[in-house]
């Protein structure tokens, strides 16, 4: 199984740091080609350039090398997992760039379908999103609605044909012990390996 495991978090030594390497080693250990992208530190420029806005892209259309690759390995995946703290309701800009420059028309999904709803193209069948927040889950659910779950598991991923969309979140970072944040990895190499399943 092929699975491309995105990281969006600037700071080396962070927790989802430890759990993007959680994730990576477990899916490795059980027989997984795994594309590991930490990408901050891989430089990943999130910015999307005006030739970029067309609605029809293709695999070899980005000058960008990197986003080019990107895009040629998303569309050969089985499944995603993407790790990322919660910034004001939002994934980190470069994972938001990320979407905006990789899962593009063309490549992620196609419009102008004769039912008139756009048509996701990748072969991904599901996708883990392991997040981690300081907002406590009530407050989250009754103030704000839980925007990165409408994000994920409504805006972006089902428009691009994954099906199975799971999501974790690990909260209250902050001020939790590290026994807990042990439990914390253990559950993420867990729902990992359940996507195998």
């Amino acid at each position: 199984m092929r699975i491309g495991v995105y990281l969006a978090h600037p700071r080396p030594g962070s927790f989802n740091h430890a759990v993007f390497e959680a994730v990576v080693d477990e899916l490795r250990v059980r027989g997984c080609e795994v594309l590991a992208h930490d990408l901050c530190a891989e430089g990943f420029a999130p910015v999307l350039a005006a030739d970029e806005t067309e609605t029809v892209q293709s695999v070899d259309g980005a000058r960008d090398q990197q986003v080019a690759l990107h895009r040629a390995e998303v569309a050969t995946l089985d499944a995603m997992v993407f790790v990322h703290p919660n910034w004001w309701g939002m994934p980190p800009a470069v994972l938001a760039g990320w979407v905006q420059r990789v899962l593009v028309p063309g490549v992620a999904y196609k419009l102008g379908t004769a039912q008139g709803e756009p048509e996701g193209l990748l072969n991904a069948g599901r996708a883990l999103v392991l997040n981690t927040s300081d907002t406590p889950a009530d407050r989250e659910a009754d103030e704000f609605g839980d925007p990165l779950d409408r994000i994920w598991s409504a805006c972006v991923l089902p428009y691009v044909g994954v099906a199975d969309v799971r999501r974790v979140v690990f909260r209250t970072v902050t001020d939790s012990t590290e026994e807990t944040r042990a439990t914390w990895l253990h559950e993420a190499r867990r729902h990992a390996a359940a996507l195998l399943a």
